[in-house]
């Protein structure tokens, strides 16, 4: 199961964070400082699976932009390492390459990318055509 979902930029601040399992607000920022901490820390040449308290962190990193899961011990790491590579290219689809900038400026419609692919922490959707369908949808009204 996937307990949290985090994007970060190069300096450390976040820019996505969603939880699937209730964390109180201090802890979080205090998770966030270390798990940022330790995978900013790590060479390329490192793996990206890290072993972390009483769960794994995989990330990934594109470009300036780190995305983090921690995901329970028992959940599939390859998995997981290809859902970040997934959510990535549908991000690349819908923004026409993607941005730390347009990820700022556009939360709520990265959150709903996230949303349609994560489902109370477990892997929905990754038919990308599939996870853009709302968008689609929501950018037809918006112009109407």
């Amino acid at each position: 199961m996937i307990k949290f979902f985090l994007m970060v930029n190069k300096q450390g601040q976040t820019r996505l964070s969603r939880y699937y399992e209730h964390v109180e607000i201090h802890k979080r920022t205090m998770l966030e400082a270390e798990v940022i901490k330790n995978c900013l820390s790590r060479s390329k040449e490192q793996c990206s699976f890290i072993e972390y308290k009483d769960f794994k962190l995989v990330y990934r990193q594109y470009a300036a932009l780190f995305i983090v899961v921690g995901i329970s011990e028992t959940e599939n790491e390859m998995a997981v390492y290809e859902l970040i590579h997934n959510f990535v290219e549908v991000l690349d689809r819908y923004f026409s390459r993607v941005s730390e900038l347009d990820i700022m400026f556009n939360l709520d419609r990265v959150h709903i990318i996230l949303d349609e692919m994560v489902l109370n922490g477990c892997i929905g959707e990754t038919n990308k055509n599939r996870i853009l369908a709302p968008l689609f949808v929501l950018d037809k009204v918006a112009e109407s």
